[in-house]
């Protein structure tokens, strides 16, 4: 269901013609005022079948001494049979009101904490009458001396709706110590590698969301700053393999959202949390946290300090071949890095309770993550035999720092207490990154006598502006139907530039073949429609995505090296559909559909290459096209404790790593495959052996099958994968815990 037909067009680039032209798909032209006009006019058009039945408003004072109670809660019920249909708070002055309630019978019933409950007189809600006033309502004290009684009540640990899964973090007793990154390992069908990328039910490609919004952060950049941000600033984690359509299409294989805290306690508080921990190397997480509400006011703070080193080995085994297919060269190398990183993390915000239903936020976060990277990298080269030719030594030095601020100002609005609200954001982020590093090359002959020497060094500066702005509507309709609806549009500018010199005599010269100066700029137009409405068996959702894409890429040449450019424009529909069935107490199934993107990274559209080391380099490929994919998903729980799923996901112009030779060295690029079937059966239960033990065991078995292009070659591959874990919780007594996590 996707307008595109992907014809970009490169100049400039080595072998090609100089000639600049570039190919925009034209084939479907998205008229964005159109959508707009279309979504605008349909919304009118459902927003006429709500139209306000009845209001009802009243007061509350104390019996005793007529002040006002601005604690109490009052109900609205039917007269027939007493069922609740609403619920409220009075404001500050006593007041309190229920609007857009239909035709009926009514009556209301208000309870304050040391009070006795009162009630109003009964009245008629309809087309002759839509308005009551119940005046003053008075609460009685009550004169009874109640016990003192301790109520205790804690969220579980995983709760499953129709469309995401619930992590609650602070559920877990060992959470307060983490970091978000070891919470994430132990989320279950989340897994780590050793790189920081981060799979849901076994798949790559997953998107995070940090409050609803996009991070913009590479997958390393990400995973420092995932290990830096301590697990005491998060509320939730939602776990979305197939998201609703109010999320962006963005991601294959999912979101995962971390919703951080809002302290909603009144007057001024805080915590502060230091732990410590050892692998290799120990590591250190310090936190504070802030916070100070008022009536109207509510200030918040989060500051974090994260301090790690970690190593890795790398072992690379290279084969070479004649045209008639004998063995030419082998190449064996071996890698050690040594990273050490310091990150600083800030956040502070206000949110402002203008009125009863209108909420206005600001919220300034940013972060300074310091790093370096050690390398000793030692390469055999031998010949077909196994003898060895040359020895090559190239040990390496890199420093970086990575630099963010943001910007949010919100605003949330609810027009009455049926549910139906505006929300509206505006974000500003820019990320800054330096990195620099020094190369050295020193070639030795078999018995290491030294045959020559290289130096580089390379200044690596990038900058990331985004500018992003959404409104969402929620509309309530009778008989339980809600909609929602909303657009978005982004804009992302990416500046990188990689300067790289041999240095010759102690002198710093361009070397033009890897200086390369890349400019990306990504303009993405969005909106949906999302209906929902329970039964008394059945909880169905169904909802329609359109995202409009276009950017731009620039490579500026240099003296060996033309200028090139790219630039592409393509629309998607995504449709979502949920459907959720309780057969009884003990049994309910779920079934959804969502059609998925994966756009490319601006890194892997830029054609110039990027050195690593001497034998192997990086490289983008601006022919590279998106990736769609197609996820259906059936569950089924038992019992409230146990829950099965069942995955299939059909990818198309399926993209990773390609490797192409050039000499002796490597260029490792992304390039379009193929096509990708993948199969996943998922078990998670939640067993209480004991009041003051639980185990959340998970197992999860992935079938995978890639039918692709490579080298010209059409293959068909076959994999089979296993992965489990086991999260046992306790709880003892004087508020004391402990958790014991292993996996496979």
């Amino acid at each position: 269901m996707s307008f595109n037909n992907f014809k970009p067009s490169l100049t400039g680039v080595t072998n090609l013609p100089v000639e600049r032209t570039s190919i925009k798909d034209k084939s479907y032209k998205f008229n964005m005022k159109r959508f707009i006009l279309t979504l605008t006019v349909a919304f009118i058009s459902l927003s006429g079948f709500a139209q306000v039945k009845g209001n009802i408003s009243g007061k509350l004072v104390d019996g005793g001494d007529k002040r006002v109670i601005a604690s109490a809660t009052v109900s609205l019920l039917k007269l027939k049979d007493s069922s609740i249909i609403k619920t409220d708070i009075v404001d500050g002055e006593g007041n309190f009101s229920f609007e857009n309630i239909q035709a009926g019978t009514y009556f209301v019933t208000a309870s304050s904490i040391g009070h006795l409950k009162t009630y109003s007189k009964g009245f008629v809600i309809d087309d002759s009458h839509t308005t009551e006033q119940l005046g003053v309502l008075q609460l009685k004290g009550e004169d009874k001396t109640l016990a003192t009684v301790t109520v205790v009540s804690r969220k579980p640990f995983i709760e499953r709706k129709l469309d995401k899964t619930i992590i609650n973090v602070e559920a877990s007793v060992s959470n307060a110590g983490n970091t978000t990154m070891e919470v994430l390992e132990k989320s279950p069908g989340v897994s780590v590698d050793k790189d920081g990328n981060i799979s849901l039910k076994g798949k790559q490609g997953v998107i995070i969301l940090i409050d609803g919004k996009q991070t913009y952060m590479g997958a390393q950049d990400l995973a420092n700053y995932l290990q830096s941000m301590p697990a005491s600033n998060l509320e939730q984690i939602e776990l979305m393999p197939n998201p609703s359509s109010k999320y962006d299409a963005s991601g294959n294989y999912g979101v995962i959202n971390l919703k951080t805290k809002k302290n909603r306690v009144k007057g001024f508080n805080g915590s502060v949390s230091s732990t410590y921990g050892r692998g290799s190397y120990g590591r250190i997480n310090n936190s504070l946290n802030l916070n100070y509400r008022n009536g109207k006011f509510n200030l918040f703070s989060a500051f974090s300090e994260n301090h790690r080193r970690q190593n890795q080995t790398l072992l690379i085994h290279r084969e070479y071949f004649t045209p008639a297919g004998s063995p030419d060269k082998i190449f064996d190398q071996k890698v050690d890095l040594l990273k050490t990183r310091n990150s600083n993390n800030a956040k502070i915000g206000v949110d402002f309770y203008a009125t009863k239903n209108t909420t206005v936020g600001l919220v300034f976060s940013g972060y300074v993550n310091p790093g370096t990277q050690k390398t000793t990298n030692l390469a055999y080269l031998k010949d077909g035999t196994g003898n060895v030719v040359s020895i090559l030594n190239s040990p390496s030095m890199q420093k970086e720092k990575w630099e963010n601020i943001s910007g949010n100002f919100n605003v949330r609005h609810s027009f009455d207490s049926t549910g139906r609200e505006i929300t509206a954001d505006l974000d500003v982020l820019q990320y800054r990154n330096r990195q620099e590093q020094q190369f050295l090359s020193e070639n030795y002959s078999p018995l290491w006598v030294k045959q020559s020497y290289d130096e580089l060094s390379s200044v690596l500066p990038s900058k990331i502006k985004v500018h992003s702005a959404k409104v969402d509507y929620v509309q309530p309709f009778k008989k339980g139907l809600k909609m929602e609806t909303g657009l978005k549009s982004s804009y992302v500018t990416t500046d990188n530039f990689a300067g790289y010199y041999n240095i010759i005599g102690g002198a710093a010269v361009q070397d033009n073949y890897k200086t390369n100066h890349f400019i990306y700029k990504e303009n993405i137009n969005a909106g949906y429609v999302n209906f929902s409405k329970e039964f008394k068996k059945w909880s169905l959702q169904a909802g329609l995505r359109a995202e409009n894409t276009n950017y731009t890429g620039k490579q500026f040449g240099n003296p060996i090296h033309a200028d090139s450019a790219f630039k592409n424009s393509y629309t998607g529909l995504f449709p979502t559909m949920f459907a959720g069935y309780k057969l009884n107490d003990k049994n309910e199934f779920g079934f959804s559909y969502g059609r998925r993107i994966s756009r490319p990274d601006y890194e892997d559209l830029n054609p110039f290459i990027f050195f690593i080391d001497k034998y192997t380099y990086e490289a983008g490929n601006p022919f590279l096209k998106p990736m769609f994919a197609n996820v259906f998903e059936l569950t089924h729980t038992y019992n409230k404790f146990l829950t099965t799923t069942l995955n299939y996901t059909h990818n198309r112009d399926m993209f990773n790593e390609y490797f192409e030779q050039l000499g002796y060295a490597t260029v490792v690029r992304q390039n379009n495959y193929g096509s990708i079937n993948e199969l996943s059966f998922a078990l998670n239960a939640e067993i209480k052996p004991f009041k003051w033990w639980t185990m959340m065991p998970y197992a999860e078995i992935n079938y995978n099958e890639v039918k692709s292009n490579v080298y010209g070659y059409d293959l068909q591959t076959k994999n089979t994968g296993f992965s489990a874990n086991m999260n046992n919780q306790f709880r003892f007594k004087k508020g004391w815990g402990g958790e014991l996590f292993a996996a496979k």
